[in-house]
């Protein structure tokens, strides 16, 4: 379906596609909009000043960085206006007639293409689709920039889309570098690890749906990146879990807040102090749903590996990896998990009717 239509075209029926039904152990436990206050909400006013309140800021970030990996900043600097204009460009962009959206389709997978269009996602072989549409932009280094692949409808929006990564961009580099200092290593350290640091901005469309209790908007995941700072809407949907899914919280949206997930690399290179951030996306009935996910990572060469090894500690990693190969693995471990999952469940329905 991904490759012919737009996902808003069918969310007006009665029932949704087989495609995208989730097995029983993977539909959402918790409703988009039962918040929980357990993911603190971290004020960065003063995180440039050398005195008592940024040393109290940076201890916040570290307590939950150990505890969750994920968290909400506001006092983050970046003029509220820009960021009210990015969502509502973008949701203009996605409330355009399915044709002029898969003009910039990606058909051929992430790896084929600069950017562009796609329901579910950027992934070939899913077994099952998740309930959104989705835009990547490829943005930093500047020239990986294919402005081809960068809608011209709505009017704007790329003007936008490029004051918003480079704001981000700034504010991960700042939290990086509070990260860095509470390992014990120099501001730049996490920042020089990714040797040329790489970011994407991923704009995630969810419909309303029909039947929200079968579906994931996004499935549960880790980001492989180091850093991910996420803007969301008033809606509601974003969910976290630390205790391998047994429970999920989800977590409230904070007007002009943005959520910061550590991604597997900023684990790898905290030598495993640090969380990567477990989690996912469920939809609802009544509304549509928009979030806006900047992820920063190394480029695809460089070197894995803890950064710092206390005394008597282990690395997590038993050998230095490319970023390339870690990315990648986790791809197609997620491909190849939910195929063998799929032949499970088709070879037992072919044993219960051959009984």
């Amino acid at each position: 379906m991904a490759d012919g239509t737009s996902l808003t075209a069918i969310a007006e029926e009665k029932s949704v596609p087989s495609s995208f039904i989730r097995d029983e152990d993977e539909r959402p436990k918790v409703a988009h909009n039962q918040f929980s206050n357990e993911i603190p909400v971290i004020s960065l006013a003063g995180i440039e000043e050398d005195d008592g309140r940024r040393e109290e800021i940076c201890k916040k970030i570290v307590e939950v960085c150990e505890d969750w990996g994920i968290f909400q900043v506001v006092d983050h600097g970046i003029d509220s206006k820009l960021l009210s204009d990015m969502s509502r460009l973008s949701r203009d962009f996605f409330a355009l007639p399915p044709e002029e959206k898969l003009h910039y389709n990606m058909a051929g997978g992430i790896a084929n293409t600069r950017g562009g269009f796609s329901v579910s996602s950027h992934l070939q072989g899913e077994t099952v689709q998740d309930w959104r549409e989705l835009y990547i932009y490829y943005t930093y280094p500047i020239n990986s920039r294919d402005y081809s692949r960068w809608p011209e409808k709505p009017q704007d929006l790329r003007e936008v889309t490029e004051q918003y990564s480079e704001k981000v961009w700034d504010l991960a580099r700042k939290l990086l570098e509070v990260l860095s200092e509470a390992m014990g290593l120099e501001k730049e350290a996490l920042s020089k690890s990714c040797v040329e640091m790489e970011q994407r901005v991923v704009v995630n469309f969810y419909p309303k749906c029909a039947e929200p209790d079968l579906v994931l908007g996004l499935k549960r995941h880790t980001d492989p990146v180091t850093i991910t700072l996420l803007l969301q809407d008033g809606v509601g949907g974003l969910q976290a879990t630390r205790d391998n899914g047994e429970t999920w919280i989800t977590v409230p949206p904070v007007e002009g807040a943005f959520v910061v997930n550590l991604g597997d690399h900023a684990h790898y290179v905290s030598n495993g102090r640090f969380k990567s951030a477990d989690h996912q996306a469920v939809v609802n009935s009544d509304c549509s749903r928009l979030s806006i996910a900047a992820f920063h990572n190394p480029t695809p060469e460089a070197v894995v590996y803890p950064l710092k090894v206390g005394e008597g500690e282990e690395p997590v990693l038993k050998e230095p990896m490319t970023f390339k190969d870690l990315y990648w693995g986790k791809m197609h471990q997620y491909i190849e998990l939910a195929r063998l999952k799929k032949l499970a469940k088709d070879q037992a329905r072919q044993h219960a009717l051959g009984r």
